[in-house]
């Protein structure tokens, strides 16, 4: 633990920051790009920001233990308030629109879907055209598995869905509020929110499944997805606090999850010097003294709401902080870089050699580079280049 306390002190230092601006100097220099990725794991927590989270305050895990495994990344920004908005921008680039901000309680169609700038669609809605794609459509395009692992997906009432588990067009979401023994929320699962995905009912009941489903996958790289998009319960990825089952919550059983669920993934075969993991938040606090509304990264509002930050108004979902994890990182990397959920994504569309979606097109938005893939070997690759399977 002696040998930690440096590193705390400066964690605690930069949290401390209300800009990420002064990050100690021992930070990775700050050029290149994002390197080939083989495989991707994001995991999802919620409604945090980083003063509260990566603090000497937050759980242990997540305050001390991940940050000093790989890239601390303290300007990392949600991209609005609520949380759907932030869940569809990591997969598909879209802005947030007034549904979306809401939380979408009703399951409707976006409309009318005209396309705009910056590969945007305008309208308002929860459930976006097939023509608007997420990476999901380009993995499968590329010959390369995917899937999102929704816990207690499969928990749902007697004849409900295992897999790809969502309302029916137009109908209430009864997932809003957390029900004993089905903590799964709709809103924290981006992928049913696409008709390119949930069209084909066989297809997306195979990609979108049970967290349960994560560790018979992991067992070896063959059944290993190159993209690996997790979303805990309302209890443990800390929105509820306490649990409706009497756990209690908030970052204590956010901090439980992880502890268990990242040695999972980086101990796996598949994790390999060309993975990489990332823990982020959705949104920063949205109410009361500390309510976050902050964005960075020139970070446009979308043509569908002048407001990102939506019942705290400002033009983003305030500093969330980020971990990333990988053996092209090197422990204890801290870098002074800002990024935000659209980064992440032009980030591992660059891994995988993909286009750019929506607003990861955004010019002069920076992917992860050398400030973060700080270890050796670990070289960047060509866009064309073809991708690990």
């Amino acid at each position: 633990m002696s040998a930690l306390r440096p590193l705390l002190a400066a964690f605690a230092a930069v949290v401390s920051m209300t800009v990420p601006s002064a990050v100690p100097a021992q930070a990775a220099a700050e050029t290149g790009g994002t390197p080939r990725l083989d495989h991707v794991f994001v995991i999802v927590l919620e409604n945090e920001g980083a003063a509260q989270t990566f603090s000497a305050d937050g759980p242990r895990y997540l305050a001390t233990r991940l940050p000093s495994m790989g890239a601390f990344v303290p300007g990392y920004h949600a991209v609005g308030h609520l949380s759907l908005g932030n869940y569809l921008a990591m997969i598909s680039g879209q802005a947030p629109n007034p549904a979306t901000q809401a939380d979408c309680p009703f399951f409707s169609d976006f409309l009318p879907g005209t396309p705009a700038a910056g590969g945007q669609v305008t309208g308002s809605g929860c459930v976006y055209p097939a023509s608007v794609p997420t990476i999901a459509d380009q993995l499968e395009a590329k010959g390369l598995r995917w899937r999102g692992y929704m816990e207690d997906m499969a928990a749902g009432a007697p004849g409900e869905p295992t897999a790809c588990r969502h309302p029916a067009i137009g109908a209430v979401d009864g997932s809003q509020r957390a029900e004993p023994g089905d903590q799964y929320a709709t809103r924290h699962d981006p992928f049913v929110y696409f008709h390119s995905i949930i069209d084909d009912g066989a297809s997306c009941e195979r990609h979108v499944v049970d967290y349960s489903q994560l560790r018979a996958d992991l067992k070896r790289p063959a059944t290993t997805p190159a993209y690996s998009f997790i979303s805990p319960n309302l209890c443990h990825d800390g929105h509820d606090e306490p649990c409706v089952d009497g756990a209690p919550g908030g970052l204590v059983s956010a901090g439980r999850f992880l502890s268990r669920a990242v040695p999972a993934i980086l101990h796996s075969p598949a994790f390999d010097r060309r993975s990489l993991l990332v823990v982020t938040f959705d949104e920063a606090e949205a109410a009361g003294s500390e309510a976050d509304s902050s964005a960075c990264c020139g970070q446009l509002p979308g043509p569908n709401t002048a407001n990102p930050g939506f019942l705290y108004p400002g033009p983003g979902g305030g500093r969330t902080g980020a971990v990333l994890v990988s053996p092209c990182i090197e422990p204890g990397t801290l870098t002074r870089r800002a990024y935000n959920h659209y980064s992440l994504l032009r980030s591992i569309e660059d891994g995988f050699g993909l286009d750019h979606l929506g607003y990861a097109a955004q010019p002069g938005l920076r992917p992860f580079g050398r400030d973060v893939f700080t270890g050796r070997g670990c070289t960047r690759k060509p866009r064309d280049a073809a991708p690990g399977r």
